[in-house]
């Protein structure tokens, strides 16, 4: 490497070359010279050379002791900056050589002290990522979380309604139009008294797992079990189709999967149950019902309590729905008018119909057989 100084008296290769000569050149031409011009005897040449010898001596290992120091005090001043002790920049003031070998160092030391800071500035990005990673990985999941518990209770449709929700509200109290389904085992009471405890909630669980799914499937809202008996909601988001048709087909789909499940249960020779049904379309409150710490969402009001009261006079197998279920429908099913009837706590009758089974193409498939 080619250096970028001169060889003079303020360099550390200077001083040595000066040392060299105070010590080897210097003591040995003056004697010479002094003693070929005869102006010394022999002896006195040995006290001079030896005088000057020793001045030589001392000179040369003055300036090479100073610039030893010098080293000496570099390597302190790195060894600081290596443990942390020091952080400012080396300041050598002497030789050449090492006060360039100082400036490179701080040099050096800047560039390394500012790739850390990049490292640490990185690191603490990285950190901030990971951290942002995790809590987004966490929402996820409890997110994913939360879908499951909620689909346990309704459809998919309502699911993502749900998890949209904004400012913790829950969904508003409202009054709208719905329909109303109501499902009841007959004879419920006596058949569980025939069975074991174990085997009632086998068979209830067998039950409802098949018309929960049939309610999801037909953009229904699961409201709650009552022991045996099932309360499903249409008409609490948009769907395809109108929410009376959909009760109906879910009917229909509950009738049709409930004789499958006899079936299978009479061959097990286990006990066998039917379902009656009621349906009713009107106006509701809907919204949450309860207290701070234990809140229903549900609906409450008049088409309600007459959705309960038709599913009360449904025999096993029946599907009755109310006045305006039956208007709304566009043709898809058939019915059978059971006139006027008076329902528990209603001044007014009622008029309701049976549900026959699907229409096509004047064809009749029954619901039940």
């Amino acid at each position: 490497m080619k250096s970028g100084f001169k060889r003079t008296y303020n360099t550390f290769s200077g001083k040595i070359l000066v040392a060299l000569g105070l010590m080897a050149l210097v003591p040995y031409l003056l004697v010479i010279y002094l003693f070929f011009y005869e102006r010394i005897t022999p002896s006195e040449t040995v006290y001079l050379f030896s005088f000057l010898a020793l001045f030589s001596i001392f000179a040369g290992y003055a300036l090479l002791r100073r610039s030893a120091d010098q080293i000496c005090m570099l390597s302190r001043e790195i060894s600081k900056l290596e443990s942390g002790e020091k952080k400012d920049p080396i300041e050598i003031k002497g030789d050449t050589e090492l006060a360039e070998i100082a400036g490179h160092f701080n040099s050096m030391a800047k560039k390394l002290n500012d790739l850390n800071r990049k490292n640490q500035e990185q690191a603490t990005q990285l950190m901030v990522y990971a951290r942002d990673l995790s809590l987004s990985y966490q929402r996820t999941k409890q997110e994913e979380e939360l879908r499951n518990r909620i689909s346990r209770y309704v459809g998919n449709n309502l699911v993502e309604k749900l998890i949209d929700l904004k400012d913790g509200v829950f969904l508003e109290t409202e009054r709208n139009t719905v329909t109303v389904l109501f499902a009841d085992i007959r004879s419920f009471t006596a058949i569980a008294e025939r069975m074991a405890a174990e085997e009632v909630v086998a068979m209830l669980n067998e039950y409802f797992s098949v018309m929960v799914d049939i309610i999801f499937k037909n953009n229904g809202l699961l409201d709650k079990f009552v022991g045996d008996q099932l309360i499903a909601v249409f008409g609490l988001v948009e769907t395809v189709g109108n929410h009376p048709e959909n009760a109906i087909r879910t009917a229909l789909e509950m009738a049709a999967a409930t004789q499958e499940i006899r079936k299978m249960r009479q061959k097990k020779g286990q006990e066998i149950f039917d379902v009656g049904i009621g349906i009713n379309t009107g106006s509701a409150i809907i919204g949450n019902i309860g207290s701070e710490n234990r809140m229903d969402y549900t609906v409450i009001g008049d088409c309600v309590n007459v959705a309960a009261r038709l599913e009360q006079m449904a025999k096993g197998g029946e599907i009755i729905v109310g006045e305006k279920t039956f208007q709304q429908n566009t043709g898809h099913f058939l019915f059978e008018s059971r006139g006027e009837v008076y329902v528990k706590n209603k001044l007014e009758p009622v008029i309701c119909y049976n549900v026959l089974g699907y229409a096509k193409e004047g064809v009749v498939e029954m619901a039940t057989s």
